[in-house]
């Protein structure tokens, strides 16, 4: 689902018994910071209040921890709070849901703003091929032409925006690394993979994967760039596991060595 890039809050949330509550407790104001990091992870994923990292895959506590940068007991507690006082629930199956996301974020809005967008972005492009186009004569070939230019332009935007920082940043978190983002390997190593069609959600699948996989084994030195990133990729990502992130204290089978991209 295509993501919100914007959420409500109310100028009231501070009036509402349960943040009142809550400020009363230990850590108050970092369970407010991951009460509004929620909001707009759910805002993110824009699945009607769902927060998970993939529809198969929910988050866990861990996962959250490295994501809000804040440390798991506390990740926890707040979790455990929200839930209490019915802010949040979660399932059976461990899929956080927001309460009442669709009365308190009009749902509608966000759905009408962006088709508005949407038109608007339609009527530009309509304008530009106009504009490109001198005469009325191979109206039709000069017409393909401008969209097929402007699918290229997209695309090249696309890859030139490669979330390098985001990736080694929760890479760094999830293995307890000190990897730089700028290392011309590991920026080349991430373009080649995007550039194959594989999205930032891809790269902290396989962090997780690999990480749960490899945690407090001899296999751990081999979270890097140069190993996660490499020509195994895709076959690290169809691997299951992540949703089972730092809950697997068993260790690696012989076979596993031969997973190696090296």
């Amino acid at each position: 689902m295509s993501e919100v890039k914007w959420i409500k809050l109310s100028t009231h949330m501070f009036e509402d018994e349960k943040i009142k509550l809550i400020e009363q407790m230990p850590e108050s104001d970092t369970l407010l910071i991951i009460w509004v990091k929620l909001l707009t992870q759910a805002g993110k994923t824009n699945a009607s209040g769902y927060i998970f990292l993939s529809e198969n895959i929910p988050y866990t506590e861990e996962m959250l921890a490295a994501i809000f940068n804040r440390p798991i007991p506390i990740v926890r507690l707040a979790l455990k709070t929200f839930e209490q006082f019915g802010m949040i629930e979660i399932n059976e199956n461990q899929f956080i849901s927001i309460c009442n996301w669709e009365k308190h974020q009009n749902i509608q809005g966000m759905d009408k703003i962006r088709e508005q967008n949407r038109l608007r972005k339609q009527r530009q492009r309509d304008k530009q091929k106009f504009l490109q186009i001198p005469n009325n004569s191979h109206v039709k070939s000069r017409d393909s032409h401008v969209i097929d230019k402007e699918k290229e332009l997209d695309i090249d935007k696309e890859k030139d925006n490669i979330p390098f920082k985001l990736i080694i940043d929760f890479l760094n978190k999830v293995a307890e690394k000190n990897f730089r983002e700028t290392t011309q390997k590991t920026k080349d190593l991430i373009k080649a993979r995007w550039n194959e069609g594989f999205k930032f959600e891809d790269f902290k699948q396989v962090i997780l994967v690999k990480s749960n996989e490899w945690r407090n084994t001899d296999m751990v030195k081999f979270l890097r760039p140069e190993t996660l990133f490499g020509t195994k990729f895709e076959s690290y990502l169809n691997q299951k596991g992540g949703s089972q992130f730092a809950s697997n204290q068993g260790s690696v089978k012989d076979d596993d060595y031969d997973d190696l991209p090296f």
